[in-house]
C-alpha cells in the first residue's frame, strides 16, 4: 500500500473519530441539567385608606400574618355618618318633590283657582260695564275725560288680572311642563349618586387586606391625621411567590413556559421547591450586575419569571436561589 492512501486513510480515521466526540459532547450538552441562578421576588403592596381623617384604631402589627378581606384599622366615621344622613335626607326631599310634579296639582288648588277666575271675571264685567256708562256720559259732556281714563283704566287692569287668573287655571289644569319633570328627575339622580358616594366613603374608613400575606411595616399610629395618600401598612402577599432569573440564548430554546422545574435554597439544599416557568420575557437585555460576575456583565439574557408552586414562609424577599431544568 502506497504511504499516500495509507495517509489519506489515516486522515479519514481521525476525520472520523473528531466527528463521533463532536456529536457525542453536542448530544451530551442537550440532554445535561440545565442549572441556573435568581432571586426570589414575592410582591408587596403598600396599603392606605381611600379617604383621610383622623386614625381611630388598628388591628394588626409589623410580623402579622392576615387573610383577605381581614380588617386591618378604622377610621374616625362620624364626619362621613353625619355626610351620609345628610345625602339620605336630601335624596328624600328630592324624590317627594318628583312626585308632586308628576303628581300635578290637587283637586282643592284646581277649584281654588277656578274661584279665582270667577272672582276675576265679575270685576272684569263690572269694570267694563262702568266705563261703557262713563263713556256715554263723556259723549254727552256730563263727566270729564280724567273720569273717562280712569274707568278705561280700571276696565283694562281687571282684563288683565283675569287673563291672568285664566292662565293660571290652564297651568293647574294641564299640570307640570314635561322639561319640569326632566329636571326633576334629574336632581334627584345627582342626589342618589351622591348618596352613593357618601356610603363609600363610609366603607372606606375600615381598611380591609385584599389578600393573604404579611404585615412587612406599621407607618402610623392610632389618634395620626392622614390623607387617601398616606401609606399606613405594607403588606408581603404570601402568593404569588415568583423567582427572578436568566437564561442565556444559548439556552433559550430550554425556556418553554409551563416547564416544570425544582429550586434548591440553602437552607434547604436536599429539599428542592418545585415551580413552573411562566413568563419569558422577548427581549435580550444586559446580564444584571448584582447577581453575574463581571466577565459575564456584557452577554445578553433573557429574563425568566418562575412561579413557585409549594411556597413556603422560609422564601423571603431577594434570597438566592438555584434552578434547575429536567434533563432531556
Amino acid at each position: 500500500m502506497s504511504k499516500k492512501k495509507l495517509l489519506l486513510i489515516i486522515v479519514v480515521i481521525l476525520c472520523a473519530i473528531a466527528a463521533f466526540y463532536s456529536w457525542n459532547s453536542y448530544n451530551n450538552s442537550r440532554n445535561s441539567t440545565l442549572s441556573l441562578y435568581g432571586n426570589v421576588d414575592i410582591r408587596t403592596v403598600n396599603l392606605n385608606f381611600r379617604v383621610g381623617g383622623r386614625l381611630a384604631s388598628l388591628t394588626v402589627d409589623e410580623g402579622d400574618r392576615v387573610k383577605s378581606g381581614q380588617i386591618l384599622g378604622r377610621l374616625d366615621d362620624a364626619p362621613y355618618i353625619n355626610a351620609l344622613q345628610q345625602a339620605r335626607a336630601n335624596v328624600e326631599s328630592l324624590r317627594a318633590r318628583l312626585a308632586l310634579v308628576q303628581e300635578g296639582y290637587r283637586t282643592e288648588e284646581i277649584a281654588q283657582v277656578k274661584a279665582a277666575v270667577e272672582q276675576s271675571q265679575a270685576a272684569y264685567q263690572y269694570a267694563e260695564n262702568f266705563y261703557q256708562r262713563q263713556l256715554g256720559l263723556w259723549k254727552s259732556r256730563s263727566v270729564s275725560a280724567n273720569t273717562l281714563d280712569d274707568a278705561r283704566n280700571a276696565r283694562d287692569q281687571a282684563k288683565a288680572t283675569l287673563q291672568s287668573a285664566k292662565d293660571k287655571l290652564a297651568q293647574f289644569e294641564t299640570g307640570s311642563r314635561p322639561q319640569e319633570i326632566a329636571e326633576a328627575k334629574a336632581n334627584l339622580s345627582q342626589a342618589e349618586a351622591a348618596l352613593a358616594q357618601a356610603e363609600l366613603n363610609l366603607s372606606d374608613t375600615t381598611l380591609l387586606s385584599p389578600s393573604e400575606g404579611t404585615i412587612l411595616t406599621r407607618a402610623l399610629e392610632p389618634g395620626s391625621m392622614l390623607s387617601a395618600s398616606n401609606t399606613v401598612f405594607s403588606l408581603s402577599l404570601t402568593n404569588p411567590v415568583w423567582i427572578r432569573a436568566y437564561v442565556s440564548e444559548v439556552n433559550l430554546a430550554k425556556a418553554v413556559p409551563g416547564t416544570e422545574l425544582e429550586i434548591y435554597t440553602d437552607a434547604r439544599p436536599d429539599k428542592p421547591y418545585h415551580g413552573t416557568i411562566g413568563f419569558v420575557s422577548p427581549n435580550a437585555e444586559f446580564t444584571p450586575k448584582s447577581v453575574e460576575t463581571p466577565e459575564l456583565r456584557t452577554d445578553l439574557v433573557y429574563r425568566l419569571r418562575i412561579i413557585v408552586s409549594d411556597p413556603d414562609d422560609n422564601l423571603r424577599q431577594g434570597m438566592p436561589v438555584t434552578i434547575t431544568f429536567p434533563a432531556r
